[in-house]
């Protein structure tokens, strides 16, 4: 189970560093392969290999909005290794997508992370927080 936030810089070729925190939990659940793909709010999932194997599967079997989704994450999947310097190197298109330049936030969300410009987050989280519903979920949780 991956959580919490790494405030992280891509360096002049793409690449991140994976935060030491998580290069032994990624090698000993994936041997240090990983999947990025696209998500719709214009960030990037990464997976570990066994994860993403299982979401690829969810997805190619989707009846409703199938092609979509299969177009959106299957078809930007881009399968990567951790290097000996413990990076990742994020290709050009998928940069691109989520508008991810230098300064980058990768955050833990269960069996997988999202990496996302930290500009970009931080007016995705201000926007979902204004939402009306929102403030109900929290009531709901005790907050």
């Amino acid at each position: 189970m991956f959580q919490g936030g790494s405030a992280l810089t891509l360096d002049g070729k793409g690449r991140m560093t994976v935060p030491a925190r998580h290069r032994d939990v990624l090698t000993a659940l994936s041997q240090d392969k990983l999947t990025i793909t696209k998500h719709p709010n214009h960030c990037l999932l990464i997976f570990p290999r066994p994860a993403w194997e299982h979401f690829r599967e969810e997805i190619m079997a989707m009846k409703t909005n199938g092609d979509l989704f299969r177009r959106l994450f299957v078809g930007s999947a881009v399968d990567v290794e951790i290097d000996s310097g413990s990076r990742v190197l994020i290709s050009p298109e998928l940069r691109a997508w989520a508008g991810l330049d230098k300064d980058v936030m990768l955050l833990g969300t269960g069996h997988r992370f999202e990496l996302w410009d930290v500009q970009r987050l931080a007016a995705y989280e201000e926007e979902q927080l204004s939402k009306g519903d929102v403030a109900q979920a929290f009531m709901d949780l005790g907050l």
